[in-house]
């Protein structure tokens, strides 16, 4: 099993929405955890589009990334530019991955929601395509 960690700067929107999708995609091939390097709660509008996709997030809590040194990381996947600038220091053996997403959380308040489902869509088919070749292609070459 692998473990993966999605690292953002405040662990509230685009890091969640990717653990939830990493982790439906990767199934009980992977654990799948997010931090952020100044976590500030889970964002409401993360939770809505994501149960809007039938990935139910609510239960998630926003973590500092700090609270993960001691795992055993097979990957850290930064999805902000903040969040890899700091990971150079996070002391893993991981795979350091980055994949810029844009923060919904900085659109417009009439656009936010929109925003928010378009970064979704994004973190979607990020996610399906690492877990299709970082994990289910690794598990049937092992």
């Amino acid at each position: 099993m692998k473990n993966i960690l999605v690292l953002c700067t405040g662990n509230s929107a685009r890091s969640q929405m990717a653990e939830g999708y990493l982790q439906y995609f990767a199934g009980d091939r992977a654990q799948v955890y997010s931090a952020g390097v100044a976590p500030h709660g889970v964002n409401p509008l993360a939770i809505l589009v994501m149960a809007e996709d039938g990935i139910d997030i609510s239960h998630h809590t926003s973590n500092h990334a700090d609270e993960y040194t001691s795992l055993p990381l097979d990957y850290v996947i930064t999805v902000c530019d903040n969040a890899r600038e700091q990971c150079p220091y996070f002391p893993s053996t991981a795979k350091k991955v980055h994949h810029r997403f844009t923060d919904p959380s900085h659109a417009p308040d009439g656009d936010k929601l929109a925003q928010f489902r378009v970064v979704r869509d994004e973190i979607k088919a990020y996610s399906q395509q690492f877990i299709e070749e970082n994990v289910t292609s690794q598990a049937t070459h092992a």
